[in-house]
């Protein structure tokens, strides 16, 4: 009897815990080299074409607008950006922004 126990306790081990260089994993791939369309390309692989940092402290720091409500200064940083060709996203109560962009 204890010899049966021996060898089904010596064949579970052998399964769970099978022998070096009995079972080997299968090669890897050759890594694929995929091309990433421009359209996804990372945005700091371009140069920067935004406003500059003096642009936009020039805008915030305004002195026109420091004694405006909120709200009224939202408005004015919109328009500041607006006459440079660029968006800001207006968050006074009431505006809403609308996406230049169509989706189909």
């Amino acid at each position: 009897m204890p010899n049966i126990i021996v060898h089904a306790f010596t064949w579970t081990l052998h399964l769970l815990f099978p022998a070096r260089g009995r079972h080997r994993a299968p090669e890897p791939p050759a890594p694929v080299a995929i091309p990433v369309p421009p359209a996804q390309a990372p945005p700091w692989s371009r140069p920067w074409t935004g406003p500059s940092a003096d642009t936009a402290r020039a805008i915030f720091t305004a002195d026109e607008a420091q004694d405006l409500t909120r709200e009224q200064r939202e408005r004015f940083y919109a328009t500041a950006w607006a006459e440079l060709g660029w968006d800001y996203p207006c968050t006074a109560e009431g505006v809403h922004q609308v996406s230049a962009e169509v989706t189909p």
